[in-house]
């Protein structure tokens, strides 16, 4: 857990890194450049909440494990890396947004992502010897339908963005209404 927690705390920080307006400015430059900054603004906010949310997911799934075996290790491994890997294509969405293929590359990432840790919580659930008297998820089902919608949400935006272009970005918002649907089933599930 502390590895994983380190690993997204310096993903979520690495985000930021490339927010900057340049010192000695005039007025008009200094104008301009705080317009420059506003798509990293939205990049950043984006990534953050996915990796926030995968964070908080992360420790969902491994609240209940007690031990680890080859395929959780190699899962966990394997979702880190991707999730250290999020602030490239973050930065290739808030530098190029208009390129297709800056939107299929972060659609992709974030979609793999997602899969690791579908396959993560899967594997969990299916192995009772690994989370032995742990009390299961909240409502595993809620969980693996809000993170396999994220998943085909992004995987959607792949063939997407290629027709339509960087507008298709703007399909990432359908992922609004559903977490928020998501959320108060889970919210009025049984505990």
């Amino acid at each position: 857990m502390a590895l994983s927690d380190g690993v997204f705390a310096i993903a979520i920080t690495l985000l930021v890194l490339d927010i900057h307006v340049p010192q000695g400015l005039d007025s008009d430059g200094f104008h301009q450049a705080l317009g420059d900054v506003v798509p990293n603004l939205g990049a950043y906010a984006i990534s953050f909440a996915v990796l926030a949310g995968f964070w908080r997911d992360h420790r969902a799934i491994f609240h209940r494990v007690r031990l680890v075996d080859a395929d959780v290790i190699g899962l966990t491994v394997l979702g880190l890396g991707l999730a250290a890997l999020l602030p490239f294509p973050t930065a290739l969405v808030s530098e190029y947004g208009d390129e297709s293929t800056s939107v299929v590359i972060y659609s992709a990432a974030v979609a793999s992502l997602g899969a690791v840790h579908l396959a993560l919580a899967a594997v969990v659930a299916r192995r009772p010897w690994l989370h032995g008297d742990a009390q299961p998820l909240r409502n595993e089902f809620l969980y693996a339908v809000d993170l396999g919608t994220m998943v085909a949400v992004f995987l959607v935006t792949i063939p997407l963005a290629l027709v339509v272009g960087p507008a298709a970005m703007w399909w990432w918002l359908v992922l609004v209404p559903i977490k928020v649907w998501l959320g108060r089933k889970g919210d009025a599930a049984p505990r």
